[in-house]
């Protein structure tokens, strides 16, 4: 007996998957690789139920029909771009900021202005959620010290996950214990077992959607950290180098770029400087 989920959809074709493929790739900059199609075909079972369509057949011809496209394309970004993340995930980048980068930071900070970190592919806002934690016990330390950050991501329901800070226990797990009891309010509904960001720390974080195709980012500020990791595997290296050239743009002086562990910046042609694992440091030349 097959143990294959047989929901009563066929399997998606391999002409419709290089459709999707390309359109993914046009709009969203993310290179989805051959062997991602059961991935795809998963998450679009979703969809499938949500629209009330029986066949991944259906579905493509809705995407690429007259119009249906600009409907559905968020929706499409949404399922197909949806990661893991966890609070104080690579810890080592939050160990820094607290015990030398944020001092380093704010000692730099003109007048009463308030330090700008920004998490850029947030996803469902574990990573702002630990900043904001790691820069409030900071700020409790340190008076006058006040910060903003901003969380932006491709996903409009990754957003709005974020925006809501409800998770689940489980999911809080990696939160040390004194701050969970700070920080986080448990629900009264018994066994749900969920929790809440507290008010405080909500506010402290805007969630914005921003696509990192863009052609440039638009923001009022400079932002004196950025947070850009795990995100840029999904793209090919030039995409890779013409984000990062952005996100650099939109650094301070002098400003930190923390990027994911497991990627590279080695023979990019751009004006960082290394200053620790998977953490940059915005050269001077034109600052």
């Amino acid at each position: 007996m097959s143990h294959h989920v047989d929901t009563g959809v066929e399997s998606l074709s391999s002409h419709d998957f290089a459709r999707i493929r390309e359109l993914i790739y046009a709009q969203a900059g993310i290179n989805l690789g051959v062997d991602k199609k059961t991935m795809v075909e998963v998450r679009l079972k979703r969809r499938l139920r949500d629209l009330n369509m029986s066949s991944y057949r259906d579905y493509c011809e809705f995407v690429f029909s007259n119009g249906g496209i600009k409907d559905e394309l968020v929706s499409l970004i949404n399922v197909i771009t949806t990661n893991k993340t966890d609070f104080f995930r690579e810890p080592a980048h939050f160990d820094f900021l607290s015990q030398s980068g944020l001092a380093e930071m704010s000692g730099k900070l003109d007048g009463a202005r308030a330090l700008l970190g920004w998490s850029a592919g947030c996803s469902s806002g574990e990573e702002p959620y630990t900043l904001a934690m790691v820069l409030s016990e900071y700020a409790a330390l340190h008076s006058g010290f006040r910060f903003k950050l901003l969380a932006t991501d491709i996903s409009t329901a990754m957003l709005e996950k974020g925006r809501l800070g409800i998770y689940t226990e489980e999911c809080a797990q990696p939160i040390p214990l004194q701050l969970r009891r700070k920080y986080l309010l448990r629900s009264r509904e018994g066994e749900s077992r969920r929790v809440r960001i507290a008010p405080e720390l909500r506010r402290a974080v805007e969630f914005r959607r921003l696509n990192l195709m863009d052609a440039s980012y638009e923001m009022a500020e400079r932002a004196d950290f950025i947070f850009c990791r795990n995100v840029l595997i999904y793209f090919n290296r030039a995409t890779q180098e013409s984000i990062l050239r952005k996100l650099i743009a939109r650094l301070v002086p002098a400003g930190h770029l923390f990027v994911g562990h497991s990627e590279t910046l080695h023979d990019m042609n751009l004006p960082i400087v290394p200053v620790a694992p998977a953490l940059y440091r915005k050269a001077d030349v034109n600052a």
